[in-house]
């Protein structure tokens, strides 16, 4: 999800893209504990430490956003800066904590390829799937190739992840938020609470995209980046 930003990024800043456990290349822990974005937080700190990194700007998309906030919770002497892009703080409702776990059971089922064609529309702005086919197919490639266990652990992780409001008020460090404009699952009303919730926020909205920016609009993603980067 991250090539387009990846390059530009690095250019300037030293820029590191873990996989999140059960997906990319990083397999499932052996435990019989419930998926909890806790564990994978866990993971983050310990590279951190593998790197020698004792403080860095902290960011995700999407799901990646709840696993900085789990990251903020266990470890916030590790995070100097954050970045929020199409996210939200607040926990699931209980329906869409249910809607999750259906997911998951469905992809342990059904496999990842019939949910990559079932999600896309609803990730992208109607604007890109219309004149940008080729991001769509990507997203669907992308999906598609995850292992289904990876994934019904996440979202299952996802339910059950807290709210985080109080967690983001006490963040007293630069953050910034990313949010499309035309992004469905978590709106400008998401990263407006997130912007009134955190300390010193600055939000950015880009323009004819949906949930997933750094798909939909590379560019917009590393112009806010470094636009905003704490010296």
């Amino acid at each position: 999800m991250w090539d387009a930003v990846r390059a530009p990024l690095s250019e300037r800043l030293r820029l590191i893209t873990p996989d999140q456990r059960g997906l990319g290349r990083s397999p499932l822990p052996e435990t019989d504990r419930e998926p909890s974005l806790d564990d994978a937080a866990r993971d983050v700190v310990a590279l951190l430490d593998r790197l020698e990194l004792d403080k860095v700007v902290l960011g995700g998309c999407s799901m990646g956003g709840y696993l900085t906030m789990a990251v903020l919770r266990a470890a916030p002497e590790r995070v100097g800066g954050l970045v929020f892009i199409d996210t939200k703080a607040t926990a699931d409702t209980p329906e869409a904590a249910q809607a999750r776990h259906d997911l998951a059971a469905r992809v342990e089922a059904e496999g990842a390829g019939r949910l990559a064609e079932t999600v896309t529309p609803g990730l992208l702005a109607e604007k890109t799937r219309a004149d940008r086919p080729e991001v769509a197919e990507r997203l669907r490639a992308l999906i598609a190739t995850q292992p289904p266990s990876g994934i019904a652990w996440a979202a299952r992780a996802m339910a059950a992840r807290p709210d985080s409001v109080e967690t983001l008020r006490w963040a007293d460090v630069p953050a910034l938020v990313v949010v499309g404009e035309e992004d469905g699952l978590t709106p400008p009303d998401a990263a407006n609470t997130l912007v009134e919730t955190l300390p010193d926020a600055t939000l950015v909205v880009l323009p004819e995209a949906g949930h997933l920016t750094p798909l939909e609009d590379p560019a917009g993603v590393v112009e806010a980046i470094l636009g905003w980067y704490p010296a």
